[in-house]
């Protein structure tokens, strides 16, 4: 039996971008999902480099470099899971995937991707699919004609 989003954790989170969605362009990713696995990312290149660190301090050039070793490759690993859900996640503020190009742009782009991953998500179905965060809400359609 499978876990409802609402009561998933960090960890479950992060599992859900590898695992689940490793390289999921398609979609929506809701600020939980995003920020969940930032941040879980974020304490593990934490403590890689702490043990990088620790090992050079120490003259310990094996501990080092094994950590060296290490965050390089999961540095690897996580990169096509960091963009699909940067992806996925301007995707659910009905923005196009190739938005992320703005980060580029120095000072003004990674500001303004900050923003967009702080804005909350459509509410109802949008271009990328249904509301992740309430999914099976029906999309609703005006034509603006009055009867």
């Amino acid at each position: 039996m499978e876990k409802q989003e609402s009561a998933y954790n960090m960890i479950d989170w992060w599992k859900k971008v590898l695992f689940k969605n490793y390289a999921n362009f398609q979609g929506r990713a809701r600020r939980a999902e995003f920020w969940n696995y930032t941040l879980f990312n974020f304490i593990i290149f934490l403590v890689l480099y702490f043990v990088v660190i620790v090992g050079l301090l120490n003259e310990a050039d094996d501990l080092g470099f094994l950590g060296v070793g290490i965050l390089m490759v999961y540095a690897l690993g996580v990169f096509i899971p960091d963009l699909a859900v940067l992806v996925r996640r301007l995707h659910d503020i009905n923005k196009s995937g190739w938005n992320i190009l703005f980060y580029f742009i120095p000072l003004v782009g990674p500001i303004l991707i900050l923003v967009w991953m702080f804005t909350d998500g459509d509410r109802f179905a949008n271009n990328y699919g249904e509301d992740p965060k309430n999914p099976g809400i029906p999309e609703l359609e005006f034509t603006g004609e009055s009867h």
